[in-house]
């Protein structure tokens, strides 16, 4: 049944690549701190707002140094339009602070470390090991992923730390990067929360919940 499950997720993986090939992740950055501060705004917030608050955000605040010292009122108006801002500008200037007091001034590389700055969980630590270093210590489960795997049926679960383990069991380690994104662009095109788009979905054939 294991062996099913793995032969199952990595068609489903390559059906997906054949039509959306390596997808890089969606969120706009320069620096492995860019990339922090995008993936902590974009809690509850879709990718495309995040990438045009940070349009102006990143001009503003050109290096970690300059979240470290920035005024929270200041910031909190530039990303008010993400949702949660008073949050988010507290957790993005404290980890931006830990970053320089704790790591001379560079993002973590480890999963571990990376767990200790302020709003960050195991998804913001996958999406930056994987796309700002290029490593693999998991995958990184947001909303897309969460409904869409449960939808394949590849997980029971909608607890985010459950799913990923489910999903690193069964899915190759050479595939955990590229899985995420894959599952959130077919999220964003086509296999919509309000609106699944079955009938036009590239898994249509081997999904269980087009079949109903």
């Amino acid at each position: 049944m294991e062996k099913n499950k793995k032969e199952h997720v990595v068609r489903i993986i390559k059906i997906l690549e054949k039509d959306y090939g390596h997808v890089e992740c969606a969120l706009n950055f320069s620096s492995p701190f860019e990339l922090l501060a995008a993936t902590i705004l974009s809690a509850q917030c879709t990718d495309e707002r995040v990438n045009k608050v940070t349009k102006d955000l990143f001009k503003r605040y050109k290096n970690v140094e300059d979240y470290a010292n920035a005024d929270i009122l200041e910031l909190e108006n530039y990303i008010k339009s993400a949702g949660f801002f008073r949050n988010k500008a507290k957790n993005i200037i404290k980890s931006a602070q830990m970053v320089i007091n704790k790591y001379n001034g560079d993002v973590p590389q480890t999963m571990k470390e990376l767990l200790e700055l302020s709003g960050v969980a195991r998804k913001t630590a996958n999406v930056v090991l994987g796309s700002a270093f290029g490593k693999s210590e998991g995958i990184a489960v947001d909303t897309h992923v969460i409904r869409i795997t449960n939808l394949l049926k590849l997980t029971e679960y909608d607890d985010p730390v459950k799913i990923e383990k489910d999903l690193m069991k069964t899915i190759p380690k050479k595939y955990w990067m590229n899985f995420s994104f894959l599952i959130q662009t077919l999220g964003r095109i086509i296999c919509k929360a309000r609106n699944p788009g079955h009938i036009v979905c590239p898994l249509n054939e081997i999904c269980p919940s087009s079949q109903k």
